[in-house]
C-alpha cells in the first residue's frame, strides 16, 4: 500500500500524466487503464497533444514535474536496452536547469562548511552563479595566492528534497510494475534504484573531487585531456573548489572551426580517450555530453579536450572488462562465432544458449553494416542493436555496461561533429590491440602474480581441506551441476593462453639473468659471445612471441 505521506505527491504527477494524455502509455488493453477514469477530472492540456509524439509528451511532463524528475528521464534515456529508441531520444534531451538559489545563501553554506569567513577563504567570491543546476550551483572565486576557481555548493534542503522525491519515484515504479504490460521488460524498480544511486553519489561533492583527482592522474601529461585540479583544502561533502578553466564547447563547431583547431584531429583524440578510459585506465566519464566536453582554444598544434562534472563516472568488474574488450575486438574482426561464445562465457547470456542461433542472430545484425564504407559505420549504433538483439536470448546486463554503452554514444555522437568522415574502425582498432598488448604482457602478468603471490601462500593451507570438504560434497551427490562444454571450453583456451604467457615471462627473465651473469664475469666486456646472442635472441622470442598473438 502506498503510504499516506506521498499522496499528494501521487495527486501532482498524476494530474500532469493525464495532462498529458500519459495514461495511453500504461497498457494497449490488455490489462486495465485505471488512470483513464479520471480523465474527467484532470486539467486541460498544456498543449495540443495530438500533435506531438509520446517521447515529446514525456519530456514535456517530466519538465514541469520539476528537476528530480529530469533526472529520473536523463537516467530512463541510457537504459536504451529497456525502452523504445523514439523516448530514449526525446528524454535525452532534458535539461537539468533550474532557477538559482541566493548568492549570500551559498556563502553561508561555503562558511559554515569550511569553517571561516569567506573573506579569510577566497580573495573574491562572485554571489551571482555561473550555472544553475538541480542538484548544485557554481560561482566563480579567487584563491588569495591568485588562482582562479570555481565553487560549486549543494543547494540548501535538497538532501531532504530528494529523499521525499525518491519515495515518491518508488510509488509510481510500484505501480507501473503492477499495471505495465512490459514491466518484466522496463523493469521500473531498478530503474528507480539506479536514480537513486546516482543521485547519492551527486550528494557527495568529496567523491566528486575524488573522482577528478583519479581522471587527473590517468591523464597526468594533459595532451590529450586536461582535469582541472581539485583544492582540497577547500572542498567539502557540500563544497568544492576546482580550478577554473575555459574553453569551447565540443558541439560548437563554428568556434572550433573559427579557433582554427584541427577539427579531424580533434575527433581521432576524443575515441583513443574513450578507449583508454575504459580499458587503459577501467574509469571513465559516465555523463561525456558536450556541455561537460570542452575544446581547449589556446593549443592549435596539439588540440586536447578539457573534462568537467565528475558526478557520473563508471567503472566495470575486470571480467566484464576483459570479456567487452575480446567482444570489441572479435567484432573489429567480424568474427561472430566467438562473440556469441564471449557472451555465454562473461555469463550476459544463459549456459545452456545455444551458440550457433546466437552466432546466427549476431550475423544478422553485423553484415549489413559492413556492405557500407568503414567510416559510414556507426560503432556505436551496431552496440545498440547488438544488445537488443542479444535481449531476446536473454541478456543480462550490468548497470556499468549501460553507462558504458550512452558513454559510447555520447562520444561517438561528439566525434562525428567534429568529423563527419571519421573512420571510428580505423581509430580504435589499434588503440584497442595495443592496450590489450599492454595491458596483458609478460611484464604486467609478472607483477600480477607477484601482487598476489602472499595472498595465494597465505590462502595454500586451506586448499586441501576445501578440496576434501568438495568431494564429500559431491560424493553426498549435494553438487551435480554439470558446466556448459562450450564455456568449459573457453576457460579451459584462456587458462592455457595465461599459462603460456607465465611460463614464457618466467622463462625470458631467466634467460635474463643468464645472460647477464656471462656478460659480467667474462674477461673483458666485449661484444656479446655467440651464447650469449643465442640467448639475447631467445630471451627476444620468449618476450615478443605472446605479443604478436
Amino acid at each position: 500500500m502506498t503510504p499516506l505521506r506521498v499522496l499528494p505527491g501521487l495527486l501532482r504527477v498524476g494530474s500532469v500524466l493525464l495532462a498529458y494524455r500519459l495514461d495511453e502509455l500504461i497498457g494497449d488493453g490488455s490489462r486495465i487503464n485505471p488512470m483513464k477514469y479520471l480523465r474527467p477530472l484532470a486539467a486541460k492540456p498544456r498543449v495540443d497533444v495530438r500533435q506531438l509524439s509520446r517521447g515529446e509528451r514525456l519530456r514535456l511532463a517530466m519538465t514541469e514535474l520539476g528537476p528530480i524528475f529530469v533526472k529520473a528521464g536523463q537516467v530512463l534515456s541510457t537504459r536504451r536496452d529497456l525502452i523504445p529508441a523514439d523516448i530514449a531520444d526525446e528524454l535525452s534531451l532534458l535539461q537539468d536547469q533550474v532557477e538559482p538559489f541566493p548568492g549570500n545563501e551559498a556563502r553561508a553554506i561555503i562558511e559554515r562548511e569550511l569553517k571561516s569567513p569567506i573573506g579569510l577563504l577566497y580573495g573574491q567570491f562572485d554571489e551571482t552563479p555561473l550555472a544553475s543546476a538541480s542538484i548544485a550551483q557554481v560561482h566563480a572565486a579567487v584563491l588569495h595566492d591568485g588562482s582562479k576557481v570555481v565553487v560549486k555548493v549543494l543547494r540548501p534542503g535538497i538532501d531532504v528534497r530528494i529523499a521525499r522525491d525518491v519515495r515518491l519515484l518508488k510509488s509510481l515504479a510500484e505501480l507501473a510494475q503492477r499495471w505495465h504490460p512490459k514491466a518484466d521488460k522496463i523493469r521500473p524498480l531498478e530503474i528507480v534504484a539506479e536514480v537513486e544511486k546516482m543521485l547519492e553519489n551527486e550528494l557527495d561533492l568529496q567523491r566528486e573531487g575524488a573522482s577528478a583527482s583519479l581522471l587527473k592522474r590517468n591523464f597526468a601529461s594533459g595532451e590529450d585531456l586536461y582535469v582541472p585540479a581539485v583544492h582540497w583544502d577547500f572542498t567539502t561533502q557540500r563544497v568544492l573548489t576546482l580550478e577554473r578553466v575555459y574553453g569551447i564547447s565540443a558541439d560548437d563547431i563554428v568556434a572550433i572551426t573559427a579557433a582554427g583547431l584541427d577539427r579531424k584531429k580533434l575527433a581521432a583524440k576524443g575515441v583513443r580517450v574513450f578507449y583508454e578510459q575504459v580499458f587503459r585506465d577501467n574509469f571513465f566519464h559516465a555523463d561525456a555530453h558536450p556541455g561537460n566536453i570542452w575544446v581547449d582554444p589556446s593549443r592549435l598544434d596539439e588540440p586536447r579536450f578539457i573534462a568537467l562534472d565528475f558526478g557520473i563516472m563508471g567503472s566495470l568488474p575486470e571480467t566484464d572488462q576483459y570479456f567487452l574488450a575480446q567482444n570489441f575486438i572479435a567484432l573489429f574482426e567480424r568474427d561472430y562465432a566467438r562473440i556469441a561464445q564471449l557472451h555465454v562465457a562473461a555469463g550476459w547470456m544463459p549456459a545452456n544458449m545455444r551458440l550457433d542461433e546466437l552466432e546466427a542472430a549476431i550475423r544478422t545484425v553485423c553484415e549489413p553494416y559492413f556492405t557500407r564504407p568503414l567510416s559510414q559505420i556507426s560503432l556505436a549504433e551496431l552496440v545498440v542493436k547488438l544488445f537488443r538483439t542479444a535481449q531476446r536470448f536473454e541478456l543480462t546486463l550490468q548497470p556499468q555496461l549501460i553507462l558504458l554503452q550512452k558513454t559510447l554514444l555520447n562520444i561517438e555522437g561528439v566525434g562525428r561533429m567534429l568529423d563527419p568522415d571519421i573512420d571510428i574502425w580505423a581509430v580504435a582498432h589499434p588503440v584497442l590491440k595495443r592496450i590489450l598488448r599492454e595491458r596483458y604482457s609478460p611484464l604486467r602478468t609478472l607483477r600480477d602474480v607477484r601482487k598476489r603471490l602472499p595472498e595465494w601462500l597465505h590462502s595454500a593451507p586451506q586448499f586441501p581441506e576445501l578440496m576434501r570438504d568438495a568431494l564429500r560434497q559431491i560424493g553426498r551427490g549435494e553438487q551435480r551441476t554439470v558446466p556448459d562444454p562450450q564455456w568449459l571450453k573457453l576457460q579451459h583456451d584462456s587458462a592455457r593462453q595465461q599459462q603460456r604467457l607465465l611460463a614464457c615471462s618466467l622463462l625470458g627473465s631467466s634467460l635474463m639473468i643468464s645472460a647477464a651473469l656471462m656478460w659480467t664475469l667474462a674477461p673483458q666486456h666485449g661484444p656479446l659471445p655467440p651464447l650469449c646472442e643465442s640467448i639475447a635472441g631467445l630471451l627476444a622470442f620468449a618476450v615478443g612471441w605472446p605479443r604478436s598473438r
